[in-house]
């Protein structure tokens, strides 16, 4: 009866799991993604022989290490892709649960590995980042909070986010890693809103925000200084901003050449952070609107499927994944221009790293299961219904 009301797909009774996954899932956003992880490999092709030259390895160690953990991504994605929402639900609040209690045990058992923040899991033959695979099922919990709070006699679930996120923003901030604090906060304040958070709340927000800029310039020295180094009005030549900005002037519209960019030789970050410097010196402004096309794309086809979306849950949870990957690629290549203060952030499927790579795979496995094609009627069409 719902479906000859609302007009919805039909469900075709015993169809195999991939002939079903195929026809509702969002294969542009699906191809999009892939063609970012096909740009991650050539722009490691390029990156990361430097890096492994100074490191004693083989020219392309750190590229068949970034199509091994990008194997596993796409294979996270795909599985996770697969599931029902429900499904997705309880993979994340255990997900949730493992991943909060590895970053509360950061300051006991995590190392810095030199770089003044103790953000890892050091494994011998790799590291594990905690927080990227924080941010993904947060979300996703996040949102199952808002949701129940709508249902009538539903618990305070917009409370307890509220709660959750400022325990996770504290002990992010507190390693200090104020980049992933900055994008939880961000992707939650969105889930708010979409929620239905009064403006006046919101206000409130950006006002305790400005209140914790304030409170960690004057108390955190690394905070302080990435803020400085922000502000000032030249930049050191011999810094990584520094490099990264004459790579993306000498690159111009068509690049200098593919092999004959030089900052892969001196920033080295030049296969995570600033991976996007190396794409805008050796293939030139041309590329670097290739890769904000398929970010814009993933999300803007996103959001329009999740508008159609009936269930809050899934709404919220979408919606929350969808800012997190765009405000992340966002903040990576915000950085590299000198838009943004520097933060210590990986740009999504294209840079090296085996836990971004991984969480990311997962985080746009639940984003594209939350947006496949459900037998349901768009909310438009049932709000103007309710209004006859």
């Amino acid at each position: 009866m719902t479906e000859m009301v609302y007009g919805a797909v039909s469900v075709r009774d015993g169809e195999p799991v991939l002939p079903k996954w195929w026809r509702t899932v969002d294969r542009w956003s699906l191809s999009c993604v892939l063609m970012l992880f096909g740009v991650g490999i050539l722009l490691g092709l390029a990156a990361s022989p430097p890096l492994a030259e100074r490191n004693g390895f083989a020219p392309f160690h750190y590229v068949q290490r970034q199509a091994f953990f990008g194997g596993l991504a796409l294979t996270a994605m795909f599985l996770t892709s697969m599931m029902t929402p429900v499904m997705v639900r309880r993979a994340a609040v255990i997900g949730f649960a493992f991943a909060f209690a590895s970053l509360l045990a950061l300051p006991v058992l995590g190392t810095d590995f030199g770089k003044g923040a103790v953000r890892w899991y050091s494994l011998g033959f790799a590291s594990v980042q905690p927080s990227e695979f924080l941010k993904p099922v947060f979300a996703v919990v996040a949102a199952w909070l808002m949701a129940a709070s709508q249902e009538i006699g539903g618990p305070p679930g917009k409370s307890w986010s509220f709660g959750l996120t400022c325990a996770i923003v504290i002990t992010l901030a507190l390693q200090p890693d104020f980049g992933q604090a900055c994008l939880v906060l961000f992707g939650w304040g969105v889930m708010w809103f979409v929620g239905g958070a009064p403006m006046v709340l919101l206000l409130g927000l950006a006002g305790l925000v400005v209140l914790g800029g304030t409170f960690a310039y004057n108390n955190s020295e690394h905070f302080a200084r990435r803020i400085d180094g922000f502000l000032t009005p030249d930049v050191d030549p011999t810094t990584q901003l520094g490099y990264a900005t004459n790579a993306i002037r000498e690159g111009g519209f068509f690049g200098v050449g593919v092999g004959e960019g030089q900052v892969k030789w001196s920033l080295p970050d030049a296969h995570t952070d600033f991976i996007i410097a190396v794409a805008a010196e050796e293939y030139g402004l041309v590329l670097v609107m290739v890769i904000i096309a398929l970010y814009a794309t993933v999300v803007v086809r996103s959001m329009l499927r999740l508008m159609r979306e009936r269930d809050p849950f899934i709404r919220l949870a979408g919606t929350g994944l969808a800012a997190m990957f765009g405000v992340q690629a966002m903040i990576n290549m915000g950085v590299a221009v000198r838009l943004l203060p520097a933060k210590g952030m990986t740009l999504p499927f294209v840079s090296y790293g085996g836990s971004s790579l991984i969480a990311g795979g997962i985080a746009v496995g639940m984003l594209l299961a939350f947006t496949r094609t459900r037998p349901q009627g768009e909310i438009g069409e049932i709000l103007r219904a309710r209004m006859r």
